[in-house]
């Protein structure tokens, strides 16, 4: 027997149903200040500079990917080519 039951909820309905805190101000203060300092060109907060962090990080995960990509294609590859040469 399957029971399936479908809820509706809002993000900040399911936050003060799981006791998290409501950051939504606090998050709101923080974006608003570094779009000001932007605008204003305060040193440190160049646009490109502040995504340099995800940038460097979502490039070297896509590197370590390509790499497990590759490592399991040539296992599978040396694996495959082994196959037949035990059956002689």
């Amino acid at each position: 027997m399957k029971f399936h039951i479908d809820v509706e909820v809002s993000a900040a309905e399911l936050r003060q149903l799981m006791g998290l805190p409501d950051l939504e101000g606090l998050q709101q203060r923080m974006l608003d200040d570094i779009q000001s300092r932007i605008e204003q060109g305060v040193e440190g907060y160049d646009p490109m500079e502040l995504m340099q962090p995800y940038l460097k990080t979502s490039l070297a995960s896509m590197d370590m990917m390509q790499r497990m990509f590759a490592a399991g294609m040539g296992v599978a590859g040396s694996q495959s080519q082994k196959r037949p040469s035990e059956a002689d």
